[in-house]
């Protein structure tokens, strides 16, 4: 059987105005998400390495049970579900990013575990018999070491939350697929939306993997 297609350029560039509006839905439900499950990933990955079982274990249940279910499911029990909990709506908007923070916060608490935890125990030895405090161990000391060699594995991170919000048209966030999905709908020209769509995707992670190769040239990430 002979099957042959055309791809039609012209149609796939005409698309590209009618998808940019979607950029800054993709970018504020993935860097606003993130920020939060920065926040989220700091505090339970320091409680993952606590000595006390009450704030290890707990974190332990986030961690995997975020890590281990689709975000697709999160977002979806975000959006349908918890309204039927609290008796009130929540914006799609609202969903999306609560998704990238729980979901990204899973996945940062492991990265700052394992970051403070590659720092060298005589470091906050050392800083303790200069007289600090174990705060002041941790804060002076311990930690800028370890956010810097955090940085590429949170680059990578972000990175992996962008490509998420793809999953996000679902529950009607206006993001790059749903304005794809609006505009083959009037079109019938999805081969060349979705290729655009992913070009897009492509130029926004790759522009992050740029800034990040340049950091580590830089020598302001790692070790």
């Amino acid at each position: 059987m002979d099957v042959t297609f055309q791809f039609d350029w012209a149609a796939a560039f005409r698309s590209i105005p009618f998808l940019l509006p979607g950029i800054p839905w993709t970018l504020l439900i993935s860097f606003g998400g993130l920020a939060i499950g920065f926040v989220i990933g700091i505090v339970f990955g320091l409680m993952r390495i606590s000595r006390s079982r009450w704030l290890s274990i707990p974190a332990l249940f986030y961690i995997e049970i975020f890590r281990g279910t689709p975000i697709l499911v999160q977002v979806l029990f975000i959006f349908y579900g918890l309204p039927q909990l609290i008796d009130r709506p929540i914006n799609a908007l609202a969903a999306g990013i609560a998704a990238i923070a729980v979901n990204s916060g899973a996945y940062i608490s492991e990265i700052v575990r394992g970051g403070v935890q590659s720092i060298e125990r005589g470091q906050r030895e050392a800083s303790l018999s200069l007289g600090l405090s174990r705060s002041q161990a941790f804060t002076y000391v311990i930690w800028p070491q370890a956010f810097r060699r955090m940085i590429p594995a949170l680059g990578n991170q972000g990175i992996i939350s962008i490509k998420d919000t793809s999953l996000f048209s679902v529950i009607g966030v206006g993001e790059l697929v749903r304005q794809g999905q609006i505009y083959i709908a009037t079109t019938f020209t999805a081969l060349e939306v979705y290729f655009m769509v992913a070009m897009l995707y492509l130029a926004i992670t790759w522009t992050l993997s740029i800034v990040l190769r340049q950091l580590e040239r830089r020598g302001l990430v790692g070790q």
